[in-house]
């Protein structure tokens, strides 16, 4: 009941419930979108997506955040982190509503893309904001707890949003841009969230605010150099980025795989391969919840490094016992696993950087958290479409992602991260 408890005494608190709010009502929006962009990409009937195509479109949707990333991390340390939540939630409510009209004309697919990942680069500075926002609003004894609840609620509300996504386009609508429309109605909502909190409660300090745009892109390159030094002065917190990198690039290329198998080899059509995929995305949400549960008491029991550990070794005995039968039933228990093991690690590792990294340093430390999440992604969607064939069916990948996750294990418990 001590996590209850905790629960509890979060949710008393005003500047974190308005903060969470923010975060369920945009990541909400982000799963919607996202939803929306691959049954685009994806289930469209005139469309014959491969695995590569698949990796294509990662790549262009998220390989650019690499050069965005870190400038969204200097420009978070000197612009105030509830105008990023304002203007940028704004900015992306138009964005997505110009993809929808996009989605509609007879464009080339390169401006679709060029929208599409405008929203989602608006989307690291905010998700990057809200992370590096929430020791403003706990105190630090309640940080582990709040790690918890907080991205995690946020990964939950996209998943929901996703759900609510596959809904109405399977009993709503036929048409993936009405979806989006719903998505950029959400991202306003989001906005209008941001402004029960104060200007200035969020951070950065008031010493650290730069307003002026052309004197915080001029320091781009020294703050990003700066951060990591930082970083690099803090081996526990730079451990524990390496582990998760490579646990959400087994995450990353397992997706793709499930993802092929939905569209063609455990449906005939196109209602059936969506109505499978919300199912795994549904069960693996499911995982993350159980994650924010256990992750509390797992982490405290085992320190943070031990708990990612504990994550890594059970994806790697679970992942190849399941994934290899290939048969929905055992791949969505499956889905569940690794949802839970990678969230669980999730959480430890966002406490480890925020207990590690000094809070004028936490908007580039995040920033590049994120840039090694979207390279990890897109590394692995290019891996699978070369070792998946049309199906999806892949033993060597499964191997892979095991024995990845293995050695995850084996070094985490090396050392005792706290």
């Amino acid at each position: 009941m001590t996590v209850v408890g905790d629960l509890r005494v979060l949710l008393r608190l005003r500047d974190f419930r308005r903060l969470l709010a923010v975060r369920l009502i945009s990541q909400s929006a982000d799963g919607v979108y996202q939803v929306a962009l691959a049954t685009y990409v994806v289930f469209s009937p005139e469309k014959q997506a491969s695995a590569g195509a698949i990796a294509s479109a990662m790549a262009v949707l998220l390989l650019p955040y690499s050069l965005v990333g870190p400038f969204a991390g200097v420009l978070l340390d000197r612009w105030r982190r509830r105008q990023v939540f304002l203007y940028g939630n704004f900015l992306r409510a138009a964005l997505a509503a110009l993809t929808a009209v996009l989605m509609l004309s007879d464009v080339p697919d390169w401006l679709f893309y060029v929208c599409a990942l405008c929203v989602t680069a608006v989307n690291r500075f905010v998700l990057a904001g809200l992370s590096a926002a929430l020791p403003r609003v706990v105190d630090a004894d309640r940080l582990v707890i709040a790690n918890s609840l907080s991205p995690t609620a946020g990964t939950l509300a996209a998943t929901v949003g996703g759900g609510l996504a596959f809904v109405v386009r399977l009993t709503g609508s036929d048409s993936d841009a009405v979806v989006v429309l719903l998505g950029a109605a959400l991202y306003l909502c989001a906005a209008l969230a941001s402004l029960r909190m104060a200007r200035d409660l969020l951070g950065p300090d008031p010493g650290l605010v730069r307003p002026h745009l052309g004197q915080a892109l001029a320091g781009t390159v020294h703050g990003l150099a700066a951060g990591l030094r930082h970083l690099a002065r803090r081996p526990a917190a730079a451990r524990a980025l390496a582990a998760m990198t490579v646990l959400r690039f087994c995450y990353g290329a397992l997706t793709v795989m499930v993802l092929m198998l939905c569209r063609y080899a455990w449906s005939s059509s196109e209602s059936d391969g969506l109505a499978l995929l919300g199912l795994a995305v549904g069960v693996s949400g499911a995982g993350f919840f159980v994650a924010a549960l256990v992750t509390p008491s797992a982490a405290k029991r085992l320190g943070p490094g031990g708990w990612i550990a504990a994550c890594a070794a059970t994806a790697a005995v679970l992942e190849p016992a399941l994934g290899l039968t290939f048969a929905p039933v055992p791949l969505l228990v499956a889905a569940f696993v690794l949802g839970l093991a990678t969230q669980g690690a999730k959480i430890a590792t966002d406490t480890v950087v925020q207990s590690s990294v000094d809070d004028g340093f936490r908007g580039r430390v995040f920033s590049l958290y994120d840039v090694l999440f979207n390279v990890a992604f897109v590394g692995a969607a290019a891996v699978a479409a070369l070792m998946l064939p049309h199906d999806g069916r892949s033993v060597p990948l499964v191997v892979m992602a095991a024995l990845l996750y293995a050695a995850i294990a084996a070094n985490m418990a090396r050392f005792d991260v706290q």
